[in-house]
């Protein structure tokens, strides 16, 4: 069969090795006890490889909207409003995307007041990709605990919090650096494809940045993988074989290597709950990896709009926040 497939394995110290001889491509769904952290590094990161790792909460209290109030109350965070309507569009008439869209500086505790009524959901309020530096969660020790018994360093951001009510999608796009997604309260559904797969899923022009700075990114999809066109985006045939659906479930991280495409749907009902961050990809595969630099060269691009927000938010009263906003896009 060409493409790829998912592979389980539990609770026996042998899974690493037999993971060893699996089609290349294939996910496995490895216990944070059983994999030591020179088998993370040789078989998943210096080769870029996907992993599903459980065992991650075993110990930590969940992070429920309540636990969350608790601890995070009132700090601000910017909320992106995406709108309900967002994914029955066109994504080639999308104004924005991802980090580029519309955000509302709120505390968290206004933010779970949203969900509570159901505005959070009506309207597709999420809270995307906020670090928790100087929060009392900046070091939980659970998540850095796993972290570090993976190996991981050379970090590019802090723990990132991305909280919302479930039926919100991240629609297909990758990163230019390595990601750890760690699921803690909800479930993740995740369409996986391939670095190799890039022009076959028809990302946006990196030429866009020019013209739109951040709010049009080129590391985003013009295809719905779940809705395919195969008449506008012809290529997507050829990528689809290559689909790997994930559940990650609560008490899971997945190893998410830059380039990797990924679209990530909250389903169930009620909070979902993820922390996440990133790290410099291995120098070995970072230099070979054509996606990477082409994020980076969109950022280049799109550098005079960067400096234009900038200085338009320099006289503003909430100069502060507006910077903060500004900067989370990138």
């Amino acid at each position: 069969m060409n493409g790829f497939v998912i592979v389980k394995y539990f609770s026996s110290p042998q899974a690493v090795q037999d993971d060893r001889t699996t089609e290349q491509g294939a996910i496995a769904t490895l216990h944070l006890l059983e994999l030591t952290t020179q088998d993370f590094q040789r078989h998943y990161l210096r080769p870029g490889k996907p992993v599903v790792i459980t065992g991650l909460l075993q110990h930590q209290e969940p992070w429920t909207l309540e636990f969350l109030c608790q601890h995070l109350g009132n700090s601000v965070f910017p909320v992106r409003q995406y709108g309900r309507d967002r994914y029955q569009q066109d994504k080639r008439e999308w104004a924005d995307m991802g980090s580029g869209v519309t955000v509302h500086s709120l505390s968290f505790r206004e933010y779970a007041d949203l969900i509570r009524s159901g505005q959070a959901y009506e309207q597709d309020l999420y809270l995307a990709r906020c670090g928790l530096q100087g929060t009392p969660l900046e070091q939980a020790a659970v998540l850095t605990q796993a972290e570090s018994a993976l190996g991981l360093s050379g970090s590019v951001t802090p723990l990132n919090l991305w909280c919302g009510p479930a039926g919100h999608t991240s629609c297909l796009h990758y990163d230019p650096m390595d990601g750890t997604l760690m699921q803690l309260v909800g479930t993740k559904q995740i369409i996986l494809f391939p670095p190799s797969q890039l022009y076959n899923l028809h990302p946006f022009s990196v030429w866009n940045h020019l013209l739109h700075g951040a709010k049009r990114r080129a590391v985003y999809s013009q295809v719905y993988p779940n809705r395919p066109d195969f008449e506008s985006f012809p290529r997507l045939q050829e990528a689809l074989p290559y689909r790997i659906d994930v559940t990650l479930n609560p008490g899971e991280i997945l190893f998410i290597p830059s380039g990797w495409w990924h679209e990530v749907t909250s389903v169930g009902e009620g909070l979902v709950c993820s922390v996440n961050r990133w790290w410099n990809v291995p120098w070995g595969r970072s230099l070979r990896n054509w996606s990477k630099w082409r994020a980076h060269l969109g950022s280049v691009l799109g550098l005079p709009h960067v400096f234009s927000n900038l200085i338009s938010a320099l006289p503003t009263a909430a100069r502060e926040q507006k910077l903060k906003e500004i900067i989370q896009r990138f």
